[in-house]
């Protein structure tokens, strides 16, 4: 690592060279002091640490003598003391002079793994909507990591945003653990219901005006009309709330899973369904 990874940092560039700078790599903060005798002992360990190629971080040193009001603002009162920032937030902290095993492992929690980097690009394709392009990202995500949990509910849920609600639902399926499980039960119902836009009904000439409204919903949903494809499924909420033994709701609450709470469409369409329900 260069030296270019080890500064001084001020009050007049501490928001630059820590904050805005910890959302590109993690930055280790050294409050120390010129007279502090334990500072004198880790300040030259972290920046022997800071120069090794495996651990990517960088080393901000901050004078507290000369910048007390970092100090105040992040409550430092007894120093060393060392504060590390991930993505402009303070992570994790210690004080005091610890062994180099304890700096090291302290130092190595902070730095994203291989499968976080990976995965962090996949998540940014899927947060702009790039669905195809994530889509590959998790495919190869889980190509070098099988069965990892949040790559198979986030290709599941990419899956569904381009129609593809069959594949979506084996990958779903196969999410067991934690928070991963949550969405998956929660995205299911509508990999479902798309997946079910893709067979061939038989019994078209036999079924009701309801059911009829209720599979064009389907469609819609697959090609991404969503504003019609929710239209649809309101109106069929309107005549029977627990239609198909309530996966109408189901598939609707799914779609806003998918959306995201901030998507007009899910708070226009919540309301429109608690007025419905309720």
């Amino acid at each position: 690592m260069s030296i270019d990874n080890i500064i001084e940092v001020t009050e007049a560039t501490f928001d630059k060279d820590v904050i805005e700078r910890s959302t590109e790599i993690p930055v280790v903060v050294d409050f120390w002091a010129p007279w502090c005798g334990p500072c004198r002992l880790l300040g030259p360990l972290l920046e022997k640490l800071a120069k090794e190629p495996d651990l990517n971080f960088v080393l901000a040193k901050v004078n507290v003598d000369e910048n007390p009001g970092l100090s105040m603002a992040f409550q430092v009162q007894g120093i060393p003391a060392v504060i590390a920032f991930v993505d402009s937030e303070a992570v994790s902290s210690f004080v005091g002079m610890k062994p180099e095993p304890q700096i090291r492992e302290f130092i190595e929690e902070l730095i994203p793994s291989e499968i976080d980097i990976a995965l962090s690009d996949a998540n940014s394709l899927l947060a702009i909507r790039h669905y195809q392009e994530a889509e590959k990202a998790y495919r190869e995500v889980l190509r070098q990591f099988p069965g990892h949990q949040t790559a198979m509910v986030n290709i599941g849920q990419a899956l569904i945003a381009q129609g593809k609600g069959c594949e979506a639902v084996g990958y779903l399926q196969d999410c067991t653990d934690g928070r991963a499980y949550t969405r998956a039960q929660n995205l299911l119902p509508l990999a479902r219901f798309l997946c079910k836009a893709d067979t061939t009904w038989d019994d078209m000439d036999e079924i009701g005006p309801l059911e009829a409204q209720y599979r064009q919903a389907a469609h819609l949903l697959k090609r991404g009309n969503y504003a019609a494809g929710l239209d649809g499924l309101i109106d069929v909420l309107r005549q029977d709330k627990k239609y198909d033994r309530g996966r109408a709701k189901a598939v609707i609450l799914a779609l806003f899973e998918l959306l995201g709470e901030g998507d007009d469409l899910t708070q226009t369409y919540r309301r429109e369904l608690a007025t419905v329900l309720f």
